[in-house]
């Protein structure tokens, strides 16, 4: 009896130290942007996460798989990072898709790709739905993360920047 408590503590407490930080993923994949150790530190970060995950942690896993295709050494493997990033991120939006902070790391994943990729056709829809719904963003870390992507991002103008610093 003493050693199935003991097991299941030690297991409670494992499975406590391997969960997600939602908070710490979004101030990673911001780093990761232009920098190798860093998207290969969040692609292994996230490799445990599946489609029965939190929707934005799934979106998060495309993303960076999409970013990992950058610096993937063959064509066939570029392929194959960008394809399940894509699906990932497409999953994601259509499990949950009135979560803005998921249009927004399709965004930014779609203003980022080069245009051969054919993964770029999104990003007037995703930019209007974040205009028109980031007042409703209820999560202030969700809310800081699609601020701060606005602000850095070229499909936003400096007026539509303006109205949503007030928000």
């Amino acid at each position: 009896m003493n050693l199935k408590l003991v097991l299941f503590t030690i297991f409670s407490f494992l499975t406590v130290a391997v969960a997600i930080d939602l908070k710490e993923i979004r101030s990673a994949y911001i780093e990761a942007v232009d920098n190798e150790s860093a998207t290969n530190a969040l692609h292994e970060d996230l490799i445990s996460v599946s489609k029965t995950d939190d929707k934005t942690l799934v979106a998060f896993k495309g993303a960076v798989s999409a970013m990992m295709a950058k610096y993937a050494k063959g064509i066939k493997d570029k392929k194959t990072f960008m394809k399940e990033g894509k699906e990932l991120l497409e999953y994601a939006l259509e499990a949950d898709p009135n979560n803005v902070e998921i249009h927004c790391i399709r965004l930014s994943v779609q203003e980022n790709v080069p245009k051969i990729t054919g993964y770029t056709k999104n990003i007037e829809e995703d930019k209007q739905f974040i205009l028109n719904n980031y007042s409703f963003i209820s999560n202030k870390n969700s809310k800081n993360f699609v601020k701060g992507y606005i602000l850095k991002s070229e499909a936003f103008t400096e007026t539509e920047r303006q109205l949503l610093q007030g928000s």
